[in-house]
């Protein structure tokens, strides 16, 4: 007996010298409906034949993930936005759309207001990566071009400038940003594992991050992040307003992370970003020798769950 209690005691004793371990990963429930509501703040700073600019940019959106399947490792969403506003200062100029405003004189507001409620696909793993976004594209043109009072010349500029800032490669990159921050196994607090993302607006640039559990309270994962971002100088040019533009830009983000530690989604985020370089805007017959314009983005983001 006296040697079965031995035994009982030093397994337990040798059981607490290992840390203990956890696997941080969404837990989603079929036919529940999470939330996602975002706050962003960007000061894009930029030097144009040797005058410097600056633009202030805030951004925010509240959004709905409903579940409606469940396959192995893999949730299949329904996804709409539930409100969106858009604001930009440049020196005396200002520009504010709003999905709220309930003005039929404001033709783009008017428009993102018509993409409320519209639902779209997403399937998102475990691990918080987006496997694949489809019909946002048909959301989005089929909203606006039921947008009355607005011509078809209009219709197709919005058209191609909402695609850009919000089809299926900007939203599955500006989203991952905050859900593909998961281990792929279990870890102990303190350790750490590398997440590398593509961001595809306003150029595809690739982010490393580095994750760190924090910390383990009640119910509650803390992660902290830190990474860096780099363009593609391999990329093709984009199109912004008529104009072919090469985007040459690093930076550095940090990240701190609440995660509910049953359901796996965020309760809170807090994002820094910083990233600098040029634009670069090839000869053409809009813009004979071209141009490269030094630039730099300071964006903070603040993201609650529930």
């Amino acid at each position: 007996m006296r040697h079965v209690l031995f035994t009982f005691f030093f397994i337990i004793a040798v059981g607490c010298c290992y840390p203990q371990k956890f696997k941080p990963a969404l837990n989603l429930v079929k036919g529940t409906t999470y939330y996602l509501t975002s706050d962003a703040t960007s000061t894009i700073n930029q030097t144009v034949s040797g005058q410097q600019n600056s633009v202030n940019l805030t951004f925010a959106f509240k959004m709905a993930f409903k579940v409606t399947g469940v396959t192995d490792t893999v949730y299949n969403m329904e996804v709409s936005y539930q409100s969106l506003n858009m604001k930009m200062d440049l020196a005396e100029n200002a520009v504010d759309l709003d999905s709220k405003k309930n003005d039929p004189k404001d033709l783009p507001s008017v428009m993102l207001a018509a993409m409320m409620n519209k639902p779209f696909n997403l399937e998102m793993t475990k691990t918080g990566k987006i496997r694949s976004v489809t019909n946002v594209d048909k959301m989005i043109i089929g909203a606006l071009q039921n947008v009355p009072g607005a011509d078809s010349i209009k219709k197709a500029q919005f058209t191609a400038q909402f695609m850009q800032s919000f089809g299926p490669n900007a939203f599955k990159g500006s989203i991952e940003m905050g859900t593909a921050i998961f281990p792929n196994t279990f870890v102990a607090k303190g350790a750490s594992w590398t997440v590398t993302n593509k961001l595809m607006s306003p150029a595809e640039t690739t982010v490393s991050s580095t994750y760190q559990l924090a910390d383990v309270v009640a119910g509650t994962y803390f992660i902290h992040g830190e990474g860096t971002l780099a363009s593609d100088t391999s990329a093709k040019p984009v199109n912004i307003n008529g104009l072919a533009v090469k985007y040459n830009l690093k930076g550095s983000m940090i990240s701190d992370i609440r995660i509910d530690k049953t359901t796996g989604w965020i309760t809170e985020a807090k994002l820094k970003q910083v990233m600098m370089g040029d634009m670069q805007f090839p000869d053409s017959p809009s813009l004979p020798g071209g141009m490269t314009v030094p630039i730099s983005f300071n964006t903070d983001v603040a993201t609650a769950g529930k």
